[in-house]
């Protein structure tokens, strides 16, 4: 049977349900992906499931990764293949189901849950001419245990995105606590100074998107850059020649303005729309 999007299966089984008691919906206590799909195909799966397994071990998380394949191979092959030529999937593992209290449950089992759902569709300017963002008041926590992770605790975030209703701003800058620049909301950024390439430094906050590894270690080598990855300031993010936001959906944005206390405006370099030459390009094979 073909299902139209979006559609969701737990631990397989399209339109079950998860259970209260589940640690993911008690506790926060899982993590997932967001993947973008063409045709049938996640591009970049490769990055996700070594970040998702990475992510599991860290949290001491059990999960098969033949067994998750294999129900997103299943799902997949459900769906009208018309509706599979751009879509994004959002794939969660918890702990499972386990009683009240913090210990970890002996012999839990994994909750996988899965979801295909239609792709957002975003304005050709963002692409070319560049974003508005704003400059959030939220701070991240800073936690090297879970920094890098994509945990389901995205608390936040969600308080930073209240920050703004205004529809022609489309992301927020956070810093963490010790008022490092760290990330955006739902993206990772890369500051752009006298030719020179940088990224926040994830190791106490943030999350160390899969988008930004390719840039970092495919993409940005392909065109015979190095990029730093180091602490940076808002000192650095107001005086960079140039601003872009990158995720695994969207690929790149150009950042053209960014608002706060003041206003600021950054070039479209000529860097970031050879990167986004090259993605596009590299992905498109």
């Amino acid at each position: 049977m073909q299902h139209a999007l979006p559609v969701i299966a737990v631990n397989g089984v399209i339109d079950a349900q998860v259970s209260p008691l589940d640690r993911g919906f008690t506790y926060g206590d899982g993590v997932f992906e967001t993947c973008k799909m063409c045709n049938a195909k996640i591009p970049l799966w490769s990055l996700h499931k070594e970040r998702l397994l990475k992510s599991c071990e860290k949290l001491l998380i059990p999960v098969s990764i033949d067994l998750l394949e294999a129900q997103l191979k299943e799902l997949i092959s459900g769906i009208e293949i018309s509706l599979t030529k751009n879509a994004i999937v959002k794939i969660t593992v918890t702990r499972g189901v386990g009683g009240r209290g913090y210990r970890l449950p002996d012999n839990s089992v994994s909750t996988i849950v899965m979801g295909i759902f239609p792709a957002a569709q975003y304005p050709a300017s963002n692409f070319s001419t560049g974003v508005t963002v704003k400059l959030c008041n939220q701070r991240l926590s800073c936690n090297p245990s879970l920094a890098g992770l994509k945990h389901l605790n995205r608390l936040e975030q969600i308080l930073a995105r209240a920050e703004w209703q205004d529809e022609t701003v489309v992301e927020g800058i956070v810093f963490d606590t010790g008022n490092n620049l760290i990330e955006a909301v739902f993206s990772n950024i890369f500051l752009i100074k006298n030719n020179e390439i940088c990224t926040p430094d994830l190791s106490e906050a943030g999350v160390a998107g899969v988008m930004r590894r390719f840039i970092i270690e495919t993409i940005a080598p392909q065109a015979g850059l190095n990029i730093q990855v180091k602490t940076l300031k808002f000192d650095d993010l107001i005086n960079a020649d140039a601003v872009f936001l990158c995720n695994s959906l969207y690929g790149i944005w150009p950042v053209a303005r960014m608002i706060g206390e003041q206003e600021y405006s950054f070039e479209c370099h000529e860097l970031t729309k050879n990167l986004q030459g090259l993605l596009d390009k590299t992905l498109a094979s």
